[in-house]
């Protein structure tokens, strides 16, 4: 049987399925893929809080209905940070990163195009959740490589200790589930 935790994002009520990541430790997950009143609402709020900013970057995939509807609201382009080099980037620049919600190694890749669209520009950051901070600080390095500058990081939810940092801009605290 499933359980739910109930919270409030941008002003709407949503049920987060629970999932455990280990025998000490349950998330709630977000899911915001399909949930288009969310993402045009979420995405309003945070455009209130951020700084001015040229373009936006988002790691593949959760959040990319998010930088797409930031983009849409703010006429500013984005750019998702592949998880796989394509045969259609030239020169990628990539990272590694160890996310809670995965269980090993990713990398994140900009290719030549993706660089060009952000070098000399202020980036902002957009996510779904920011939980440990590791994708974050993976995007941060490929902005930099990149030559953009870090406008502010953004996301819908801060997830257990992230709630905490004063580095990013969020619009609602998700708790971790200890047991």
């Amino acid at each position: 049987m499933s359980q739910f935790y109930k919270m409030k994002i941008a002003g709407l009520e949503r049920d987060l399925e629970m999932f455990s990541v280990s025998d000490k430790l349950d998330i709630a997950a977000f899911i915001i893929f399909g949930d288009v009143e969310l993402t045009i609402a979420g995405v309003a709020e945070l455009l209130k809080r951020v700084p001015e900013f040229d373009v936006i970057i988002t790691p593949e995939a959760k959040s990319i209905p998010i930088a797409y509807e930031a983009s849409r609201q703010s006429g500013k382009p984005y750019v998702v940070l592949r998880k796989g080099v394509k045969v259609y980037m030239r020169n990628p620049l990539g990272v590694a990163v160890n996310s809670i919600t995965t269980q090993h190694e990713q990398h994140l890749y900009l290719g030549e195009t993706e660089v060009n669209k952000i070098k000399g520009k202020r980036v902002l950051i957009v996510d779904d959740v920011i939980s440990t901070g590791e994708s974050l600080e993976a995007v941060r390095r490929l902005v930099r490589e990149a030559g953009g500058v870090e406008a502010a990081s953004a996301a819908f939810l801060a997830e257990g200790d992230a709630a905490d940092r004063k580095d990013i801009i969020f619009l609602e605290k998700l708790p971790l589930f200890f047991k």
